[in-house]
C-alpha cells in the first residue's frame, strides 16, 4: 500500500532528487508533462526545487504517494489554486505521475481522491485540468467522475516533440461539511 501526504516547501526540497527520478521516469515512458525527452534529471531536480516558493506561499500544493514497504515516492500530483479575487473558488491539478512500476494498482485514483478531499475542505469547489487525448490517464479522469468539456487540437507536444490535442476536463466539489 501508499502513505499519501501534503508537502511542505522543505521536505519538497528534501525529496528534489527521487521526484526528478519520477519525473524523468514519466517523461521517458511518453507522458505529455510540458517536458522534452530525455530529460536530464539535474534540470529535473531544479524545476522541483524551483517550485518550493510557490508551495512555502500555498500558491501550490502538492502530495507525494510513498510505498509502505520501501518509503520511496512512487506518485505526486499537484494543485495550484487560482490566484484571482474572483477564482478563489477554483483551482488547476496538474503534474499528476505514478511511477511505472505501481502504474495499475489505483495510485493515480488514490492520489486524485486524496487532492479533491483536500481541496473541498480549503473551500475549492471547481477543478480543472488538461490532459493528452486518448492516454491512459484521459480513461481515468473519466472514471473518476470527471466532466470533458472539450478537446484542443495540437494544444501540446508529448516528450518526442509530436502535437498531439489535449482533453479539457472539470469537477465540482461539494464543500466539506464544517
Amino acid at each position: 500500500m501508499y502513505t499519501i501526504s501534503r508537502v511542505t516547501a522543505d521536505e519538497l526540497l528534501d525529496s528534489a532528487v527521487p521526484l526528478a527520478g519520477l519525473l524523468v521516469d514519466t517523461v521517458g515512458a511518453g507522458a505529455s508533462l510540458g517536458f522534452l525527452s530525455p530529460l536530464d534529471p539535474a534540470e529535473a531536480a531544479a524545476w522541483w526545487r524551483a517550485l518550493a516558493p510557490d508551495v512555502e506561499a500555498g500558491r501550490l500544493l502538492l502530495w507525494t504517494a510513498r510505498r509502505d514497504a520501501d518509503g520511496l515516492i512512487a506518485g505526486t500530483a499537484q494543485l495550484r489554486p487560482a490566484a484571482s479575487a474572483n477564482g478563489r473558488h477554483r483551482a488547476e491539478v496538474s503534474k499528476l505521475m505514478v511511477d511505472q512500476a505501481d502504474r495499475g494498482k489505483r495510485l493515480a485514483g488514490y492520489l486524485l481522491a486524496a487532492l479533491e478531499f483536500a481541496a473541498a475542505d480549503l473551500g475549492i469547489r471547481l477543478l480543472v485540468l488538461d490532459t493528452q487525448t486518448g492516454s491512459p490517464a484521459e480513461r481515468m479522469y473519466e472514471a473518476a467522475g470527471w466532466t470533458r468539456v472539450g478537446i484542443v487540437p495540437d494544444y501540446a507536444t508529448d516528450p518526442a516533440g509530436v502535437a498531439h490535442p489535449t482533453t479539457i476536463f472539470f469537477k465540482s466539489l461539494t464543500p466539506a461539511a464544517p
